[in-house]
């Protein structure tokens, strides 16, 4: 069977680069199949351009900058809005911008509304998948970002602009990772915050119940009734003591020192509920991604749960900005990469091979304690995870299952790769010949 020049050439560099950095499988298969078996519609290529195409630079990321810009802009002309001075001179280009704003949303809306049909987890009809949208918290939020602003533009009345016109800010929940985060994190600590919401309550109810019983006939304007001695226990326990209402009598003031030690208490409880479970959601979302990119990697596809977490402890995070070198060619080969975000560029002698996210290299080199035979360049900003070499041989001794497969797993690279892999073991320093390290 006859193969194209172009790629046959293509195929070469991808198994040159696999050869002599060890680049991941997926990188195989994304040169190889550029294109899916069968192009999907126009309603599919405009769902995964809004809801799964968040790559750097790519079409969805820059529609996401866009959408962010505007909601940025629409909710900026609304605050402006309410100071007299700048309504006057600009009134006209503040409704502008919420005017064209509303339309972008609305479209937005019935792209998403639209292309939603046939992309459920369950089988269900386009109806029921449109439905299901509509009536999903994000699909909501959507619509009321153009409809909310509608309403009050129509009626006319800036207080319900001001009110309404806040709105669109919601929108940022769907692009902000750390909004969607508090979010879980709040969702999933929500009993416990909900049982220091009750026990608020009944600290307020039982502060104001004894302020009540002490200051009633010394304040009957402000402790004659408990709800009113109730906004004194709420502020003081809010440590806010706007100083409108406050004990006089001996026994009152003693009550509100235990009243403000309690409202320390009261503060601090859920703020520590609410601060450690953003930051365990954090570490579980980017647990998560580390993890699925380390399974993929067929070196340890194989490895069970608690070795992937060994793995895992090792790695060390790098970044590295557009144009700069990470590896020069000839330079010793001390550590295995892994792309979390962003690409790089392989030159090897003949060539020139691009890694994107989720692809990784290096390991073969320090298998056989090369050095690099290609110059490694970022070709955007790019966010890596490192594997030291120290670390790498560590690893596979403690692991015999994982050296096997590394070995394994190289061999059937090599012999792939022609004669770049005959150069490579040429290159090569029997391991007994090399110093620790």
């Amino acid at each position: 069977m006859c193969v194209p020049q172009g790629r046959d050439s293509a195929e070469r560099g991808v198994r040159a680069a696999e050869a002599n950095f060890g680049v991941g499988t997926q990188a195989v298969s994304i040169a190889q199949h550029g294109r899916r078996t069968s192009d999907p519609d126009v309603r599919d290529r405009l769902y995964e351009l809004l809801e799964h195409d968040p790559h750097p630079h790519s079409l969805g990321s820059r529609f996401v900058r866009l959408i962010v810009a505007i909601i940025v802009l629409d909710v900026l002309a609304m605050v402006l809005a309410s100071v007299p001075e700048l309504d006057a001179r600009f009134g006209g280009l503040f409704t502008a911008v919420k005017i064209a704003a509303i339309a972008v949303f609305a479209l937005e809306y019935a792209a998403r509304l639209w292309s939603v049909a046939g992309h459920s987890l369950r089988k269900l009809t386009p109806l029921q998948d449109r439905l299901e949208y509509a009536v999903s918290t994000l699909g909501i939020i959507d619509l009321l970002a153009f409809l909310a602003p509608t309403i009050a533009l129509v009626i006319a009345d800036r207080s319900a602009l001001a009110v309404l016109g806040v709105v669109p800010f919601f929108k940022l929940v769907r692009y902000s990772p750390a909004m969607r985060s508090l979010l879980a994190a709040l969702q999933a600590e929500r009993r416990t915050l909900i049982g220091c919401l009750v026990i608020l309550a009944g600290a307020v109810l039982l502060f104001a119940s004894l302020l009540y019983a002490i200051e009633r006939d010394v304040q009957p304007d402000k402790f004659g009734t408990i709800p009113q001695a109730m906004w004194w226990a709420i502020v003081t326990l809010g440590t806010v003591g706007y100083g409108d209402v406050v004990p006089v009598t001996p026994l009152g003031k003693l009550v509100s020192v235990f009243t403000i030690i309690g409202g320390l208490t009261m503060i601090a409880l859920p703020v520590a509920i609410i601060s450690t479970a953003f930051a365990e959601e954090v570490r579980r979302r980017d647990f998560v991604v580390t993890w699925g990119m380390l399974a993929r990697v067929p070196l340890f596809s194989h490895l069970t749960a608690s070795e992937i977490a060994d793995i895992m402890r090792l790695l060390r995070a790098r970044t590295i900005e557009q144009g700069e070198i990470l590896v020069r060619r000839g330079d010793p080969a001390s550590s295995m990469y892994f792309i979390a975000a962003g690409e790089v560029e392989i030159e090897l002698p003949n060539q020139r091979v691009r890694l994107a996210d989720g692809t990784f290299f290096g390991e073969i080199a320090l298998l056989h304690r090369t050095k690099r035979n290609g110059t490694v360049t970022a070709t955007r900003k790019t966010r890596l995870l490192l594997l030291d070499a120290q670390d790498f041989h560590a690893l596979i001794e403690r692991v015999p299952a994982l050296a096997t497969h590394v070995r394994t797993t190289a061999k059937a690279r090599l012999a792939d790769s022609g004669d770049l892999a005959a150069a490579e073991l040429a290159q090569s320093t029997p391991e007994q010949e090399q110093p620790d390290r």
